[in-house]
């Protein structure tokens, strides 16, 4: 597919998913949750402590898509800026809101319209000033340089399909010293493209996940450093077995090149104090900002 086709398959997929939850349904990785509430998705379950999200509106938990908690992760300060780069409802945007104060600012980025109009619900009916929510992809992040202490993202920049334009820019918006601190899905090893179609049509959530040596080499091309990926949750065969033999699939034959292959990592870099040079082979953003309402 080409790049065009595959953000358009991302929109469609989330505004649907923003669509849900306003209907009153919820959401995780594998679709729409059952009424009953289950759902075969280690992936996006249970990744939020009751005492975190007690205070969040029902929509902004409904809504999430994500495969870690990058807020319960990053070291987050009172006054400093935080960007979350596909924020969704807004979950981990009022999270990290409420960590950095009122003197602090938390930004959420979304090209969805649906999930940008839940997440501004969501933002009014909690009732916080310090959150801002902006149009945009994040290949070409709506930001200054040099204006972030902080980016976090939750199992979002696997689905895009220009990761390098994705580190390229979170080097370029984050302040010297400035932190990456996300979530993602990765893979571990070498693995056959039809094993690696046959587990997608379990969850999409592990659509274009990296191999992670892969990942931790474009985020240094990037200009990164102390990059650093520690697993959160290792999946396993056993996760998947019901639906993919309701798929016809030989559950066995692929088990050995499918258990701990795929897993959700906690990925952490930090741009260097002196980021004045341009690092060796990375690319330069496709366009520069002047402010938050402008994306050139």
């Amino acid at each position: 597919m080409s790049t065009e086709n595959i953000t358009e398959v991302v929109r469609e997929k989330y505004g649907a998913a923003a669509q849900r939850v306003a209907s009153g349904g919820r959401n995780s990785c594998c679709g729409a949750v059952p009424s009953d509430g289950h759902c075969a998705d280690p992936i996006s379950s249970g990744l939020y402590e009751t005492g975190q999200t007690s205070q969040l509106p029902e929509a902004a938990v409904a809504a999430s898509l994500g495969c870690g908690n990058p807020t319960a992760l990053a070291s987050l300060a009172a006054g400093e800026t935080v960007l979350d780069l596909g924020s969704g409802g807004g979950i981990d945007v009022l999270l990290s809101a409420r960590r950095v104060g009122p003197t602090g600012k938390a930004y959420g980025l979304d090209m969805t319209d649906e999930m940008l109009a839940l997440a501004n619900a969501n933002k009014a009916q909690a009732g916080v000033e310090n959150v801002e929510f902006l149009k945009g992809q994040i290949e070409n992040i709506p930001l200054p340089d040099n204006s972030v202490d902080v980016i976090i993202s939750n199992c979002v920049i696997n689905l895009s399909a220009d990761k390098d334009r994705v580190f390229a820019e979170a080097f370029r918006v984050l302040k010297p010293g400035g932190r990456l601190a996300v979530s993602d899905v990765v893979t571990r090893g070498e693995m056959l493209p039809e094993i690696r179609r046959n587990v997608l049509l379990w969850v999409g959530c592990l659509a274009g996940a990296l191999e992670e040596n892969e990942y931790r080499a474009k985020l240094a091309a990037a200009g990164f450093e102390q990059i650093d990926l520690e697993p959160t949750r290792i999946y396993r065969i056993a996760d998947a077995r019901e639906f993919l033999a309701g798929k016809g699939i030989d559950v066995d034959a692929i088990a050995p090149q499918v258990d701990e292959k795929f897993l959700s990592a906690f990925i952490r870099a930090r741009k260097p104090e002196a980021a004045g040079r341009e690092p060796a082979g990375r690319l330069k953003p496709a366009g520069r900002c002047c402010g938050p309402s402008c994306c050139a």
